[in-house]
């Protein structure tokens, strides 16, 4: 199990369960926990997982972000180091050999959004709110929403979500395409449950071979698209739209942007 107390992973009957456990930080993701979440998808793998879900501590949030009282100081390179971590969890979800749900229990704000556009499936409780938020920060979505959220919802949709960091309930969010189902709040665990042990259940390889099939679709392309924003994303810090959309943030004010 990864060493820390940020991260917790069950593996019972093929599932392995992936829980972020800072509800009091509405379940942020700072190094540490990006660390460890990148340590327990390697255990889940080890374990031979036949379903992965991904969800949030808490009632309140599924990962509401980015830590961004960590971001708001970051430099270029310190961004890009950040950056890649978040992407390497984003990429490790995106390719686990098996079918990868994430259990949108709450808020899932830009990194949030991020890793759970990066699963294969995605079931929102009827309390959820999501959004790629990074706009009003100052920055753009860093590890991979850019690229995998207009093949998800379309261009022109992405385009909104994106540019004017919306924040769109359960409801909108299943309308757009972004989440496959909404469900009452107190069924989420058990219909996701019932979804990923039906999904253990199906045949291992060809599950395999299915969802690498799929993802093969945009791969190529893909790789470019993540490499440029990742590298646009870190250049951004440092600017100061950047350094007082952050620091708005931590403050509880409005930003002023040049």
């Amino acid at each position: 199990m990864p060493d820390s107390d940020t991260v917790t992973l069950d593996v019972e009957d093929g599932v392995a369960t992936l829980t972020v456990d800072r509800p009091d930080k509405l379940n942020s993701l700072n190094v540490e926990t990006l660390e460890a979440l990148d340590e327990a998808i390697d255990e889940a793998k080890a374990a031979d997982a036949r379903a992965l879900v991904l969800t949030g501590a808490g009632e309140d949030a599924f990962v509401a972000g980015a830590d961004i009282s960590y971001m708001k100081d970051l430099s270029t390179p310190e961004a890009q180091a950040y950056a890649e971590l978040g992407h390497g969890v984003a990429s490790k979800l995106e390719t686990f050999p098996a079918p990868t749900v994430a259990a949108i229990n709450g808020y899932a704000f830009g990194g949030g959004c991020e890793l759970a556009i990066a699963c294969d499936l995605r079931v929102a409780s009827e309390r959820a709110v999501i959004g790629q938020t990074e706009i009003d920060l100052g920055i753009i979505p860093g590890w991979g929403g850019s690229q995998r959220l207009p093949r998800l919802v379309g261009d022109e949709t992405a385009r909104r979500l994106i540019f004017f960091g919306e924040r769109v309930d359960a409801t909108d969010a299943r309308e757009y395409g972004l989440v496959g189902e909404v469900v009452a709040h107190d069924q989420l665990d058990e219909r996701v449950a019932d979804l990923a042990s039906d999904l253990a259940a199906k045949p291992k390889f060809a599950l395999r071979a299915a969802k690498e099939a799929i993802n093969a679709v945009h791969e190529e392309p893909q790789g470019a698209g993540l490499t440029y924003e990742r590298r646009v994303w870190a250049g951004l810090f440092g600017t100061h739209d950047q350094r007082e959309g952050m620091e708005a943030f931590v403050d509880k004010r409005d930003p002023e942007f040049e």
